[in-house]
């Protein structure tokens, strides 16, 4: 299914309407630099040298947009790829439409076009909304209205920066879903690198990360008005019980005696959990 424009898009942010009226001219590729806005961070080598094959051939059909800087030089504003691209064809000069922005319109620019691309992974895109607010003071209800998305999507896509670095990176390689990450939100740091070292080894669907992950949340509120005591429990036996219990994906209790002697308990809550259990146990 093919994605509608997003918002306002590009066409009210640039005001197409006049273009007709700012002659497309010829610059020097030398004199354009890279917008500095740019949300996008990492860039496909085989999809650019296709690009600039395809440049070799039939020339860039569409004008970059730039901004007139300083000292001869002028800021790409929008159309990095084609940029990068012709470069690696070796042109010279490259069409380009000058245009007036501050620096507002400039990362909008930016943004809007990558988003409307789809060419932004969920980090980039989250890293994009954050400098949105932080720099220009946009609300998660405007940064919406500008991308042409639901006030809830910004913010869950935002939340994707909560997460520890090395998930941030997993998910920006593609290593694992935006929706595996999701599921990882909330849960406590331990938690959340076992789940995704279980995610990564045993290639686990959306899904079963989900109800892990519930399971996991569920087994910490199972008595909410409880203050919690200082543990005194002996780290191997707790180191054990977290090792089984994110195994198993339930709670599970250890105990045991000076002569090493004890038991251990596996919560379950319904009879599906408990045949899942069952099989789980038997297969190992």
């Amino acid at each position: 299914m093919a994605r509608q424009a997003l918002g306002r898009g590009l066409k009210a942010l640039i005001n197409t309407d006049d273009v007709a009226e700012n002659e497309v001219r010829e610059l020097a590729i030398g004199a354009i630099i890279p917008n500095p806005y740019q949300p996008r961070r990492e860039f496909d080598d085989e999809k650019l040298r296709e690009l600039a094959d395809s440049i070799k051939e039939h020339g860039i059909i569409q004008p970059l947009v730039v901004k007139d800087g300083q000292d001869g030089k002028y800021i790409l504003i929008a159309g990095e790829r084609r940029f990068r691209a012709a470069q690696l064809a070796g042109l010279e000069t490259v069409p380009v439409i000058v245009r007036e922005l501050d620096q507002d319109q400039m990362i909008q620019w930016a943004l809007v076009e990558n988003l409307q691309r789809e060419d932004l992974n969920p980090i980039e895109e989250a890293l994009a909304y954050r400098r949105l607010a932080d720099e220009f003071g946009l609300t998660q209800e405007a940064i919406a209205q500008v991308v042409g998305k639901s006030r809830p999507a910004v913010a869950n896509t935002l939340r994707l920066l909560t997460l520890p670095q090395h998930i941030q990176d997993a998910v920006s390689r593609g290593t694992i879903s935006m929706g595996h990450a999701k599921c990882l939100i909330g849960l406590a740091e331990g938690a959340q690198r076992q789940v995704f070292e279980k995610i990564v080894s045993q290639g686990l669907s959306v899904r079963q990360t989900e109800e892990i992950c519930e399971r996991l949340r569920r087994t910490t509120t199972d008595h909410p008005c409880q203050t919690p005591k200082k543990s005194s429990r002996d780290p191997y036996i707790a180191a054990a019980e977290d090792e089984l219990r994110l195994a198993l994906g339930t709670k599970v209790h250890i105990e045991w005696n000076k002569k090493g002697q004890g038991k251990i308990q596996i919560d379950f809550y319904s009879e599906e959990e408990l045949n899942r259990l069952i099989e789980l146990l038997g297969r190992r």
